[in-house]
């Protein structure tokens, strides 16, 4: 049974967050995804695969360009940082991909577009394997935002993360009993046209699909 509010996911076209939007279409009655232009390397990818996935489900997407994220923060996740580490997704190898705040800069700036929408409830996609490298992927700053954009907001808009305590493993099975794309979602912080195999997202991708014994699409290097 569907909940009588409009949602807006935050959407980046990577895989968990586009489970989190099958998640939203089938809990909501109204859906809008906004992604965001921070300078990522995989930006261009990831918006790719976001638009034909929208395209696909029907759904409208707004993409804010937040450039300034590239030119002054520092991250080797941005254009203008370093080389992307390979190797296993844990915090000793993938911290360098910190961008400081991103998820608190998006969110705050989700919360102006679903108010300026009249939109009720903000969804992203975050999970448990984020929390050891992310601190802005944190069950405590989930519930920080949470309540300053309820508010902070006239229509007290919600924020929902519905995988913060599961894993990715977790995510790519719900994402089969939702009847997600997978093949239209990116993952690969190299943002090459193929994912690379190698970095951190690649390898928790790969580990993923095998451990929920799920059929990976993806076409590796």
């Amino acid at each position: 049974m569907k909940q009588n509010k409009k949602a807006l996911v935050v959407f980046s076209g990577g895989l968990d967050s586009t489970v989190a939007l099958y998640w939203a279409m089938n809990n909501y009655e109204l859906v809008e995804t906004v992604s965001f232009n921070y300078g990522s390397k995989h930006n261009e990818q990831e918006h790719a695969h976001a638009l034909k996935t929208c395209k696909k489900l029907g759904v409208k997407n707004t993409c804010i360009d937040l450039d300034f994220m590239n030119q002054y923060f520092k991250s080797d996740l941005l254009k203008s940082g370093g080389e992307i580490p390979e190797g296993a997704y844990n915090a000793d190898n993938m911290s360098s991909t910190v961008v400081p705040f991103r998820n608190g800069i998006m969110l705050s700036i989700a919360a102006g577009l679903a108010e300026s929408k009249s939109l009720d409830v903000l969804v992203l996609g975050n999970h448990s394997g984020d929390h050891t490298i992310y601190p802005d992927c944190r069950p405590e700053f989930i519930a920080g935002i949470t309540e300053a954009i309820f508010q902070g907001t006239c229509n007290n808009v919600e924020v929902v993360s519905p995988f913060c305590n599961i894993t990715k493993t977790d995510i790519v099975k719900l994402g089969k009993e939702l009847g997600v794309d997978f093949a239209l979602t990116y993952s690969c912080y190299k943002g090459g046209e193929l994912h690379c195999g190698k970095c951190g997202t690649c390898q928790e991708r790969i580990e993923a699909f095998q451990e929920a014994g799920v059929k990976d699409p993806t076409n590796y290097i």
